[in-house]
């Protein structure tokens, strides 16, 4: 169906990125107690608060706001910092010094697209860039931002209300995964799930009809700018955004906007799962257990 609906600390340090070049990917798709470091605020900042959401659209400084991407989640990690998820393939990284790594250091600011005064909301802590192909790494294409501390967690989009992480026990593992898989580390089945997007064009909802190791296709519409933002699951019984409620849906966290391609549908997302067993996979090759973005929550604030 195709609808549309209209354990050690880490210490961050700010400094200059020569060659990091922010970009979308030409075909990008058109979300025990430990001593941590948090992303510093900017001068002036400390007493300010910003609501931080899923689907708010981001940039990266210095680079034109033409060029920008979209949270597909936020919420808060296994050391209780504040987290926003979107698409690897946003950066490019012309040094090869940086994707693909841990970044404890503010070198890669984030800016809120429509509120660019307010300054960084946030750094990018990890990111997969394309590698080369056209619509990033297959199976890992994604972001960690660490958020600033004194932001406001928001599980309310323009349109899309996140209810948590999904959770889909009887689904496929995906490839990124340990054994034994956790269920938020399982795969949509095709032909009988549907999911619902949020971006530019309105909100959309399709059947998933294709999984490829957890990157979904689906009839479900996107377009340039949107690569990041939030895809949820449409829970049985559940009402579809319509005119009706005003193009409104809730659902647990489902995965991102990945890109388009010559395939039918042409519409693609990496699922959450193969985020979340990335993340995890990660920190258990970490011998220090301080991957960010790790153990990562959908907030529960409205």
């Amino acid at each position: 169906m195709i609808g549309k609906t209209s354990k050690t600390s880490k210490t961050s340090k700010t400094r200059a990125l020569p060659g990091l070049v922010a970009a979308l990917a030409l075909t990008g798709s058109l979300g025990a107690t430990a001593a941590t470091a948090h992303a510093a605020a900017p001068s002036g900042h400390a007493q300010q608060t910003k609501r931080i959401y899923n689907g708010m659209q981001i940039a990266f400084p210095p680079n034109s706001t033409d060029l920008f991407c979209t949270i597909g989640a936020v919420g808060t990690d296994d050391h209780q910092r504040k987290i926003a998820i979107s698409a690897g393939h946003c950066i490019r990284d012309k040094s090869g010094k940086y994707a693909d790594h841990e970044i404890p250091d503010n070198i890669i600011p984030v800016v809120d697209r429509n509120d660019t005064k307010y300054g960084p909301i946030g750094y990018v802590r990890y990111f997969k860039d394309p590698e080369g192909s056209q619509t990033g790494h297959a199976t890992k294409d994604y972001m960690v931002i660490e958020l600033l501390p004194q932001v406001t967690l928001s599980s309310q989009g323009p349109h899309l209300k996140q209810t948590g992480v999904l959770k889909y026990p009887q689904g496929p593992v995906s490839p990124n995964a340990m054994k034994p898989a956790l269920d938020t580390e399982r795969l949509l089945t095709t032909g009988n799930n549907e999911i619902i997007t949020s971006g530019q064009t309105g909100t959309w909802y399709g059947t998933v009809m294709n999984n490829d190791n957890g990157i979904y296709r689906a009839p479900a519409v996107n377009k340039a700018g949107d690569s990041g933002g939030p895809v949820i699951w449409h829970v049985p019984g559940t009402d579809l955004p319509s005119q009706a409620n005003k193009f409104q849906a809730a659902g647990p966290w489902a995965g991102i906007t990945k890109a388009i391609t010559l395939q039918l549908p042409p519409f693609n997302y990496t699922s959450s799962a193969n985020i979340l067993a990335d993340l995890r996979t990660r920190e258990a090759a970490d011998p220090e257990h301080d991957i960010y973005g790790a153990g990562f929550e959908v907030t529960p604030n409205p």
